[in-house]
């Protein structure tokens, strides 16, 4: 790929300030990037409605690919009208210990957590039965969890190839002996996909037995593939762990036929701040984590990793924001990395 043609959703809050760290970032990079912004500023989509949410439909179904940065949601949330319009079925959170980050828990943690995007729940707020009671209906569908079952084992292979030279284990979790029908259509379903990997490791865990393993024994697990809200509990957990919800980052994914991705768009953790937004103080590093997993999807690993150990190491040397106990404000810390990162590519 000569040219990287990426959509850009702009958004509120600190958003201008992520977007011209990743700019800056982008500009010393050796490979030609285009931005196609968007605006989705609060103002414009509560003006525009559903043209803006349109807009950013065309563009991303254009360029296949989406950098989004926090936005303010009033009416409606602009992350589950676009995820609903693209059809992203799969979340992948990767969740690293970061050198310098403090933490209460000193075991070194690498996950890469496989989230099954849709059903559950989350997908029905329930109803009121009565004066006392309350239900909702929880579905599990085989289409989304043979995607998130695909992506898991591809991503054991990549992953674990390019780290260690072995392909990584893929542990699936659920809570299948108690939810049978539900959970157990899922890990059915995880198992056969399974048989197209014989070179990867599977095993099943239970979802409860599986945090409290992680915490006890986290080297032992590297991808994992649930459900929906197990996913979102998870992936939250261990972000704990590594001591930061701010530093991370997550791809959304939506797929072909064949199970490869169609289109991705990636976000970092974190909401707009507007209390520090305009100050110059905003921490970049999970929106540049972000732009990190954008630039290895579009195989240029090269790239993304010169990136990740650029600002990894600026932060494990004490030169970071006043978030993570730096004295560094936004436009210092991007510096910092983008000259650190040079020294990797």
């Amino acid at each position: 790929m000569s040219k990287i043609e990426i959509t850009e959703l702009l958004g509120d809050g600190i958003g201008a300030e992520l977007a011209a760290a990743v700019h800056q970032v982008a500009a010393a990079l050796p490979v030609e990037i285009s931005f196609k912004p968007v605006d989705w500023s609060v103002a414009t989509r509560e003006a525009k409605g559903l043209a803006a949410i349109d807009e950013a439909e065309a563009s991303m179904r254009a360029t296949k690919l989406a950098l989004k940065y926090p936005t303010e949601t009033r009416t409606r949330s602009p992350n589950a009208l676009i995820r609903r319009r693209l059809n992203f079925s799969v979340i992948y959170r990767p969740v690293i210990s970061i050198k310098g980050i403090n933490s209460n828990f000193k075991e070194n943690v690498n996950l890469h957590i496989i989230r099954v995007a849709t059903g559950g729940t989350y997908d029905d707020p329930g109803q009121r039965i009565g004066l006392d009671s309350a239900i909702s209906v929880r579905m599990v569908e085989t289409r989304p969890c043979t995607q998130a079952a695909h992506f898991a084992f591809e991503l054991a292979r990549k992953k674990g190839q390019t780290y260690g030279g072995r392909n990584y284990k893929v542990t699936s979790s659920s809570k299948h002996t108690i939810q049978k029908v539900t959970d157990g259509l899922f890990e059915d379903i995880v198992k056969k996909v399974s048989a197209d990997y014989t070179d990867v490791p599977h095993n099943v865990e239970l979802f409860d037995a599986l945090l409290a393993k992680i915490i006890m024994k986290p080297q032992d697990y590297e991808v994992i593939v649930t459900l929906n809200e197990y996913g979102d509990f998870l992936s939250d957990m261990a972000c704990g762990l590594v001591g930061s919800l701010g530093t991370g980052a997550s791809g959304n994914y939506s797929f072909n036929d064949d199970y490869s991705v169609d289109i991705a768009m990636f976000d970092p953790a974190g909401g707009t701040a507007p209390d520090i937004a305009g100050k110059n103080i905003a921490n970049p590093s999970a929106v540049l984590l972000a732009f990190g997993m954008l630039l290895d999807h579009v195989d240029r690993y090269d790239l993304g990793h010169a990136l990740r150990l650029g600002l990894l190491s600026a932060i494990e040397s004490g030169e970071c924001t006043r978030d993570l106990k730096g004295k560094l404000n936004t436009d210092e810390f991007t510096q910092v990395v983008i000259e650190r990162m040079k020294t990797f590519l």
